[in-house]
This record gives structure tokens, sequence and C-alpha cells, in this order.
């Protein structure tokens, strides 16, 4: 078996990467650590690499469609990795998952209605439906023993006539839940019952922990089968989100094809050249890939939360059950937020993300982005402990 090397430094200066060559735009200076945008600063796997260059040298690039191997491949990893048995006419490639969103809400609400989500989470659920003149109502999740869970109660009390939809985010980013079958069929229930349509964010589900379980919220039940629509990916977890590789899975005919033709309609399900070898390849050969990935981001997860409790005790790590994204609490420094940014960016010379980009739910709080090198992640946390200490 191929062993892969994550330690391994890359340069990622010049390349018109959002983390990097865009800190002075987001941050107003060059001179930090990214640890923000979530994508990794692993090489992609070399068989995805190998996929796109094969295509490279036939010397035409013409219009594509996909074979039928694409679909073969995301039915069969999504048998293996979640236990569900997808339909091929269930499954149509969309051109990223934020994207996927903005059709949805597009497709199945009107200016003025209501759409659910449930901070602190990930930044464009909010902004999606607002810019598309959608009010946004929250249903904000409890901290719990340090564990996020869903408000039922509360869910009942927002929903109105009104309300057409909820985004989910499954596994939840930034709190790194990977949400248990029973909560997602409860979620589903009180759905069904009201007639709001659950769109599923699943982009995070590949990179599940091992003692965790994902549940595709259409595999929960009958109700969440039949009123909802899941948007998968490998972007994330094999580091290709520049390839714009994302699908729809829709069990029920109806949505299926009210949806699917929006899509049809704007050529929305037509994906560039690269997309469709490059997911082929990810599924049919990357899950020696993505175990060792998951086995080294892991290990970061371990070395911050080690380094924080005996260094830095003021900021604690949630528990995380999925990917490369940390949730840390730094409440115990009593800074306000935009003092608390600052002790990072001007301070401490990284850049995370903002705990209020999710919500005011995250006052207190930043998001860390591990998927780098172990020596990247000492060097930003040895910057943190200097800069706390001094404060």
């Amino acid at each position: 078996m191929q062993i892969y090397n994550f330690d391994e430094p890359i340069t990622r200066n010049g390349t018109c990467s959002v983390k990097v060559d865009g800190l002075k735009a987001k941050f107003g200076r060059e001179d930090l650590i990214p640890l923000w945008v979530a994508d990794m600063d692993f090489a992609t796997p070399p068989f995805i690499i190998d996929a796109i260059t094969a295509r490279c040298k036939h010397p035409i690039l013409g219009y594509t469609y996909a074979p039928e191997s694409y679909y073969t491949s995301i039915i069969n990893w999504v048998k293996q990795l979640h236990n569900y048995t997808l339909q091929r006419a269930w499954v149509e490639y969309i051109p990223g998952i934020v994207k996927g969103i903005s059709f949805a809400v597009e497709c199945f609400t009107a200016p003025g209605d209501k759409v659910i989500i449930q901070p602190p989470v990930y930044h464009p659920f909010r902004n999606v439906p607002e810019h598309l003149n959608r009010k946004v109502v929250e249903n904000p999740l409890q901290l719990v023993d340090g564990h996020y869970t869903m408000d039922f109660d509360q869910l009942e009390t927002i929903i109105d006539a009104d309300c057409k939809l909820l985004i989910l985010c499954n596994p939840h980013n930034p709190g790194g839940v990977v949400w248990s079958k029973e909560t997602l069929i409860r979620l589903a229930a009180i759905c069904a019952k009201h007639k709001v349509l659950v769109v599923s964010d699943e982009i995070h589900a590949e990179l599940v922990f091992p003692a965790f379980t994902h549940h595709t919220f259409a595999s929960v039940s009958e109700e969440a089968a039949q009123n909802s629509i899941t948007f998968m990916a490998p972007s994330k977890t094999f580091n290709m989100a520049g390839v714009v590789s994302s699908y729809a899975i829709v069990p029920n005919e109806l949505l299926r094809k009210t949806f699917f033709s929006f899509l049809e309609a704007r050529e929305l399900n037509s994906a560039h050249l690269f997309a469709y070898p490059a997911t082929e390849a990810a599924y049919t050969e990357g899950e020696a890939w993505r175990q060792q990935l998951l086995d080294y981001v892991m290990g970061n997860i371990a070395f911050v939360t080690e380094f924080l409790a005996s260094d830095i005790p003021q900021i604690k790590v949630y528990p995380t059950q999925a990917s490369f994204l940390l949730w840390l609490d730094c409440r115990a420094l009593k800074l306000s937020q935009p003092a608390l940014v600052s002790l990072f960016v001007n301070d401490a010379h990284l850049a995370l993300n903002d705990g209020t980009m999710f919500g005011t739910e995250g006052e207190g709080y930043m998001r860390l982005n591990v998927g780098c090198t172990r020596t990247i992640l000492q060097k930003a946390l040895n910057n943190l402990k200097m800069a706390v200490k001094t404060k």
C-alpha cells in the first residue's frame, strides 16, 4: 500500500489561493499563518492529478458529459462509506454545494418566504437566503455538557406557514457534531409534519472519525427520504475544492423532477471537463488516502488539544467528531470579539475564522483549520502562546 506524506511542506503563494494570496484583502496583512479557509495544505492525491493530467493529454478540450462510470463510482462510494443504497436516477451533478443551496432556495421558495438555519453554522447558510430576499429564521443549537444539540421545542415554536425550507449541516460546521440517527429522525418528522423541505449539506461526511457514524439524512426514515435534498462532494476529503465536483441526491420523484428540471433549464447540471474524471478517481482509488488523511488530522487535533490544555488553558477545544476544523472556545480570555480577533491576527500573526461569522452564538469563539503540517501547527500554537502570555 502506498504511504502518503502529509508532512511535506507546499508553498501555495502565487497560485491565486484564497487562503494564502487572499490574506491581505481579508485581514489587512500578509504576514500571517493561514488557518482559515476550509481547504487543506496537503497535496491533492496523485491519482486525482493523474486523472486530470490524462484528460489534458488529449488535444481537444471540447464539450463533455458524465459517463455511467461517474455515477457508479458515487453509488459505490456512498454504499461503502455510509451504507446507503442510491438509485442512479437520484443523483445529479451540481457546480458546488453553496451554489446548490442557492438553487434549492430559488427553486422551492419565493421572495419573502422563511428559511430556517441552526447557528452557529457555516455562514453561507444565512448569506444565501438573505441575498435572495428570503427571511432567515434561527433555530440555535444548544450547548449541553460541552456538545451541541438541536432544540426541537424551539423549532416547533418558530415554524409557521411561511417557513418553507431548513438547511441542515450534517456533519456540523463549525461545531464538529456528527448527528445521531435519532436526532435526524426527529428533525425529519417535525419538518415533514410542517411541510418544511430539508436541504442537507453533507460535504464533511467523508471525514467522520472512526468512533462515529455518519447518517445520510435521507437514509434515516421514509419521511426524511421523501422530504429532502442532500448535497455531497469529494472536495473536502481529497482537497480538490477548485475542481468543483459536487452532486445532489433526491429520492422523492416529484422533488427530483422539479429540482433537476430547474438545473437542466439553466445547464447547471453540466460539469466542466475535469469534474467527472477527478470524482471517479477519488471514489475508486481514494480509500487508502482517506484513511491516512484521517489518521494525520486526528493526530493534529490531539496535538492541539494537548497543547492548549497544558500551555493555554484559557482556550478550550470543542470535541470534534469529523473534519479538520476545530471550534475554539476563547471566552475565558474575557476579551471582546474585536480584541480576540486582534489577539490572533495582530499579536499571534494567525489567520483564523472569527467565530461571529457563524452567527452571534460564535462570540468568544474562533475556528481553526488543522489541515496543515504538524510543523506549521506547532509554530502557530507557539505564536498564540506568546501572544496570550503577553496580553
